[in-house]
């Protein structure tokens, strides 16, 4: 391919100096041993018009002020234009062509006198030579184009793979999570009621039936602890399989949380596990934002139940001393919020008047 283009391009430099040294021939009126020597020398620059493209244009003016050259002259402004990224460089020199057309235009066969018509020929020459620079122009304009496209599909393409990533990933995390905090723990209960109704049962079937789902149980569990594993390593933040919390937890969280902190108000309402577990994450994230963004603050949880709803409220008042800066991604909060949704509840989050921060989370209340 690359023996192919380089042929191509010497066919076409050929062709060219072919074209020019007709031009010359065609319009060379008598040719000394200098004009003849700059229109070789004005041949063998086009020859160099992709490489320096400046130089060869300024080789082709000197036979271009001897002689009415076009071709060369023209073929190496095209060159220029098409290469240079100055558009005063180019049209600098389409000025320069002109005047030197003009100048032997001038001396040979116009009246010295004549000014008018040495300005309208300078004026149709400029035109002769503006038209390559404009071409020059608008194959480097669409060149630039063309690559811009391909810069920009491979830029879409590379997005669309990282959305569709990002999507898997936030999929599998997701898939996680309900997997740990929901089948783990189901099939956990399941184990410890087997456990118990074989320890209790005095049939021997009876026996035999709870040690074979207890067993079954515990696999299922193993299984499912590697599958969350897997899923969490390849599309989420790995995090320890520790037993699901509970409201109960609720009195051993706040006092090890190193904040000055109160837990007031109970929810006698029944609550499934999948609440007392949203409600648990809540006070759990909105104590660690306590702690790290608002030292020396006061935190106040209050349980609460309205009507069908239950929920809890975290404020914490204005921290007392400067805050590190931490790196926040707010993904705690965010997963508090998707966890509220799937419960079909709220969550809201934000700065108070007094200059501390709230959270709440309100959720249908649920047995099962």
């Amino acid at each position: 391919m690359a023996s192919r283009s380089r042929l191509a391009d010497a066919l076409i430099t050929a062709g060219l100096i072919g074209v020019a040294a007709l031009d010359m021939w065609l319009g060379a009126d008598a040719t000394t041993p200098l004009e003849l020597a700059l229109d070789l020398l004005a041949l063998a620059a086009l020859a160099l018009r992709r490489r320096f493209p400046l130089t060869a244009f300024l080789l082709t003016l000197p036979a271009t002020v001897l002689q009415e050259l076009v071709a060369a002259p023209v073929t190496a402004l095209f060159a220029l234009a098409d290469r240079s990224r100055s558009r005063v460089l180019s049209a600098g020199c389409a000025v320069l062509f002109a005047v030197g057309s003009t100048v032997d235009g001038a001396w040979t066969d116009l009246d010295a006198d004549d000014r008018v018509w040495t300005f309208v020929y300078f004026a149709y020459v400029l035109a002769t030579g503006a038209a390559p620079v404009f071409l020059g122009q608008l194959t480097q304009a669409r060149r630039d184009l063309s690559r811009r496209l391909v810069e920009i599909e491979e830029a879409r393409e590379h997005e669309r793979i990282l959305h569709a990533e990002a999507v898997l990933a936030h999929e599998r995390a997701q898939l996680a999570r309900e997997m740990h905090d929901v089948v783990s723990h189901q099939v956990s209960l399941i184990a410890v009621q087997a456990g118990a109704l074989q320890v209790s049962a005095k049939d021997i079937d009876t026996q035999r039936a709870a040690r074979s789902i207890r067993s079954l149980s515990v696999a299922t569990l193993d299984e499912l602890r590697t599958m969350v594993t897997l899923l969490r390593a390849s599309g989420g933040d790995p995090t320890d399989l520790t037993p699901q919390p509970t409201l109960a937890d609720l009195k051993t969280l706040v006092a090890s949380s190193g904040i000055d902190a109160s837990l007031q108000g109970d929810l006698h309402h029944p609550t499934g596990t999948p609440t007392q577990r949203a409600i648990y994450r809540a006070v759990q994230e909105a104590l660690t934002n306590v702690r790290k963004h608002a030292p020396g603050a006061k935190a106040n949880i209050q349980l609460w139940h309205e009507g069908d709803d239950v929920g809890v409220t975290v404020t914490n008042t204005a921290s007392t001393r400067p805050s590190l800066l931490l790196p926040g991604s707010r993904h705690g909060l965010i997963g508090l919020r998707e966890r509220a949704e799937i419960l079909q509840g709220m969550f809201t989050a934000g700065p108070t008047p007094e200059g501390g921060y709230r959270v709440s989370l309100r959720i249908p209340a649920r047995t099962d």
